[in-house]
């Protein structure tokens, strides 16, 4: 068990207690090795069975502010292109630190990752600060983001209470998609607009599957995805992301670059998680998710 798994564990009873945000920090950098994903016409493209779970071809660097710590593409201002935005949500008592290599893997997919700095995320409004900061940063000509982020494609994400918060942003206009990990109960997905992959784990004894089923079961207004990592406890994706790395990454990838490769994963009758019994103790799509198909048209 890694140190970040050491330090929850003990917390995990007092998980989705609401607070006011709080955070703050220095700017740092780090990289990430080159994957084999290609960019072409300054937008990445999936090879032929790609692996999701693979980092990407970006370096990366991190740069923590008081309210929100961005991961991105090292390199974003020379880049070509703009990137889409995830912005995240920590479970409980935790900061974007204890999720690092996760949203680190995302950055080296070409996502900027905006996530808050809160311990206590239910209420989103850190969440939401993060796309303002962007959206500022984006139109600021001094700025390495200057016309380099993708205010149009946007995502939400967390785990936890964090994961409840994604559910509670994903109200929010500006939101394309959500992808709540093993969310708390706090939050009303009658309010989402945007498709939903939702993620248990198949072992969780702090947020049960069941209670991750109820947010699918209630969202038949929109596309809803349900799966359950087999074998995972409310602590897999801590530190090393490992089974989650690889769906967080395709979703993403299909919702906000529309690669016709990750959208297979979740979409059309032979949907890749649909087969993969490996990686999947339980996957369920609704009726919306179901009409929706393998390839845009």
């Amino acid at each position: 068990m890694s140190w970040r798994r050491k330090l929850l564990v003990p917390l995990a009873a007092l998980a989705l207690v609401l607070s006011a945000p709080a955070g703050a920090g220095a700017v740092t950098g780090s990289a990430a090795p080159t994957g084999a994903a290609a960019v072409a016409n300054g937008a990445p493209t999936a090879l032929a069975a790609t692996d999701f779970g693979a980092p990407g071809p970006y370096a990366t660097a991190v740069e923590v502010g008081a309210v929100t710590t961005l991961y991105y593409p090292r390199d974003i201002a020379t880049s070509d292109r703009s990137h889409p935005v995830i912005v995240w949500g920590n479970g409980t008592f935790a900061f974007p630190v204890v999720y690092r290599d996760l949203l680190l893997h995302w950055a080296s997919q070409g996502f900027i990752v905006a996530a808050a700095n809160t311990p206590q995320s239910n209420l989103g409004i850190s969440m939401r600060a993060g796309i303002d900061m962007l959206t500022q940063r984006n139109a600021d000509p001094n700025s390495i983001f200057h016309h380099h982020v993708d205010l149009e494609h946007i995502g939400a994400s967390g785990h936890s209470q964090g994961g409840a918060a994604a559910i509670v942003v994903g109200s929010d206009p500006r939101i394309d998609a959500i992808l709540p990990i093993q969310p708390g109960p706090l939050a009303n997905i009658n309010s989402v607009h945007v498709p939903a992959l939702l993620l248990a784990g198949q072992k969780d004894s702090i947020v049960f599957p069941f209670l991750v089923k109820a947010f699918y079961d209630a969202a038949d207004h929109i596309p809803a995805l349900y799966g359950e990592v087999r074998g995972a406890d409310h602590f897999t994706v801590v530190g090393d992301a490992g089974p989650f790395a690889a769906p967080t990454t395709a979703w993403f990838r299909a919702q906000l670059m529309g690669d016709q490769e990750a959208r297979a994963q979740f979409f059309g009758p032979g949907c890749g998680i649909c087969t993969d019994t490996a990686t999947w103790s339980d996957v369920r799509r609704n009726d919306l998710a179901l009409s929706v198909p393998a390839t845009a048209p």
